[in-house]
Order: structure tokens, then sequence, then C-alpha cells
């Protein structure tokens, strides 16, 4: 089979031909019909994401596509099934071995691209607006990154909790596919002054940061007090560096998420955010933005879409039409 190969960190993966893997204990086998990238693929490539796998192997962590095998332990699943698996890795190729807790049974209202772009920005997003923010109807979000993967289902999905949106991104078309998730106000972060819009706007209640850098740094000093500030990320490459006084005198809360962690300690509350999403999908209140769907033969092209932030929303693999 085909599989986007990666074999060291100097040396960019390339599309190889390797042998189709067989399911071991606990573990279904798909035929992947598409793949969705993230930007932490770019940082797998480069060995420094936290759950870089060991090499050689297959990026791509997410993928959609047909049950074709399961190990004899496996229920739940039977050949023919459409699911969807957050793998962490191996989704770049026609086939591959997931494990059967990760996967979910899609909806006949989904189909593979929206499939798989589908979890973990939506999934980043929600987790992190509803069960760690907490967002309330009529507080202000401030969405940073806003036409990025996970940003503008940031922006979907406030809009959808019942908050006044105001989206920052780079540029005239990243702002506009923003508006068309929802955002109230928009802020170009090219040319805009972060703290100084977001002031005359109220401030914002809660933060929404998978950028880092200088615009954390803007938004933490636009929050009102008892202000929330939501850490998703790093793109610019600067992790900021916060005074813990600075905190206490607005009352402030910083916290993380990392999706995929969930996984491992409460995988309840990934699985229960997944079914909201997929009802709210299924009822037509989610539209996935997906700027560009490419075969797998270009997959290294679609990671540099990412490196150099010309999409916005998701970039989706396409591999077999299923």
């Amino acid at each position: 089979m085909r599989a986007f190969f990666l074999t060291d960190h100097d040396t960019p993966a390339r599309l190889s031909d390797v042998a189709i893997p067989e399911p071991a204990e606990g573990e279904i086998r798909l035929r992947i019909a598409a793949c969705g990238l993230n930007f932490a693929d770019l940082l797998m490539q480069k060995g420094t994401y936290q759950d870089t796998p060991a090499l050689p192997f297959v990026l791509g962590m997410e993928v959609s596509g047909i049950v074709d095998a399961t190990a004899p332990d496996v229920k739940g699943f039977a050949p023919g099934d459409r699911v969807a698996v957050f793998g962490g890795q191996g989704g770049l190729a026609d086939y591959g071995c997931f494990s059967a807790a990760r996967a979910v049974k899609l909806p006949d209202t989904m189909g593979w691209t929206d499939a798989a772009g589908f979890q973990i920005a939506y999934g980043t997003s929600h987790l992190a607006l509803d069960h760690r923010a907490r967002l309330q109807p009529g507080e202000t979000l401030l969405v940073l990154g806003a036409a990025g993967g996970v940003g503008l289902t940031a922006v979907e999905i406030g809009k959808l909790m019942g908050a006044r949106v105001v989206a920052c991104a780079r540029g005239a078309d990243k702002l506009e596919a923003a508006k068309q998730a929802g955002a109230d106000h928009l802020i170009d972060a090219e040319t805009g002054d972060i703290r100084a819009e977001m002031k005359a706007l109220g401030g914002a209640d809660v933060v929404y940061d998978p950028v880092g850098g200088d615009q954390f740094t803007a938004a933490f000093r636009s929050c009102n007090p008892e202000g929330r500030l939501l850490s998703i990320g790093f793109a610019s490459g600067d992790v900021p560096q916060i005074k813990a006084n600075h905190l206490m005198v607005k009352n402030l809360s910083v916290m993380g998420l990392y999706w995929g962690g969930y996984l491992a300690f409460r995988p309840d509350v990934l699985t229960g955010s997944l079914a909201q999403l997929m009802a709210w999908h299924g009822e037509g209140r989610l539209k996935p933005h997906i700027s560009h769907v490419l075969p797998l033969e270009r997959a290294a092209e679609g990671m540099e879409l990412l490196r150099s932030r010309k999409s916005t929303g998701k970039v989706v693999i396409t591999v077999a039409d299923l």
C-alpha cells in the first residue's frame, strides 16, 4: 500500500510502498478514505510534538474510512462500518490499524472529508470553551488565529454557545472566513492593536489562543476581571511567559487544553463532547470549513499549506473514493 512515511526528522516524509498492516489486539483496520492535516503533523516531522511516535512512522493524526478487518477481541465494530478515528499517526496511507476505543461511528449525514477534519478541530474548541472555560451566553470571546483549523471552529462554537465573538486573524481573506463562521467583530492581526480594539469593545471574558507570542500578551492585557485565557498552542513559535502577580490583579485564570490528553485520564469527557458535536453537525448547526482537498500524492503540498499559513480552516487529504 501507499503511505506517507517519515524515517528521520531531518528528511521530509515521502510517499512509499509498504506492507498492509494487520490489526493487533484491540484494533480495527480501516480502508482510509480521507485524512485531516493538523499543525501537530508539522511538529511531528521535526520531532518536537509532545506525542511524537518513535521512528519510522506514517504521518496523519485523524482519519475517516470503512472498517476492513477487526482483531478477534474487538466488539462493537464490524467490516463495512463507517468510522472516524483519532489515531495520532498512520492516517496518510491506504490502510491503517487503530485502537477501536478511539473510533466513532459516523452519522449518515457526515461525508468523508468533513469527518476526517472534524474531531481534533471541533473537539479541541468544544472542550476548551465548554469544559474548561465554561463560556456563558453573552460573554465576549476573543479568538486568536481565528481563520486556522481550530480557530474557525472556536468562532463557530463560541457563537453557537451564545457568546459575542471577536475574531483576530491576518489579512482580509482570513477575516472574511471568520466573519462567515459567525464572528461579530474582526481585528486584523497585521495592522490592528488587539489590546486597544478589545478595550473599545468592553474587554474579553474568554481568550482562545492557538498562537502565543505577542498576541497572547496583548489579549492578556485586554481581559476583564475573572477573565479566562485558554492556551491551545503556539503557532507563532513563541511560548508566552506569565507573571503570576499579573494574574492576581484581575483574578485571571490561564488554562491549557490538550485534546488528545483526555483519552488517557478522562475519555468520557472527550466522547461526550464528540457526541454533542456530531449531534450539532447532524442538525446542520456546524458547517466545517475545508479550504483545500488534495490527493495523497500531494500530501507534502498540504503540509506546506499549513507551514506557510496559506490555508483557512482545514486541509484534508483524500486517499480513496469509497
